[in-house]
């Protein structure tokens, strides 16, 4: 019996370290990005092409125009690790 209520006092074991989220700018996390780039500094090519296509492009074309600039961004920033 005093052994099941001493187990009450006892405490619990301490709470395990919560595990570090991914951050794919941390290069010892994220290997592909070694410089430790930014979504918002990696792929300024393909950024750059994807943006002046939307702006330049009539908003009702755009979706459909733009649509391969997209996808090369989007493959250029995986290449980095990014989870787009």
């Amino acid at each position: 019996m005093f052994a099941s209520i001493s187990s009450w006092w006892a405490g619990s074991p301490a709470p395990a370290a919560p595990e570090k989220p991914y951050d794919p700018t941390d290069p010892k996390q994220n290997p592909l990005n070694p410089k430790g780039l930014k979504p918002c500094c990696a792929c300024p090519e393909t950024k750059s092409a994807r943006d002046d296509c939307f702006l330049n492009t009539d908003a009702n074309e755009a979706d459909e125009k733009c649509r391969e600039l997209v996808q090369k961004h989007i493959a250029c920033m995986r290449s980095y690790g990014f989870k787009v």
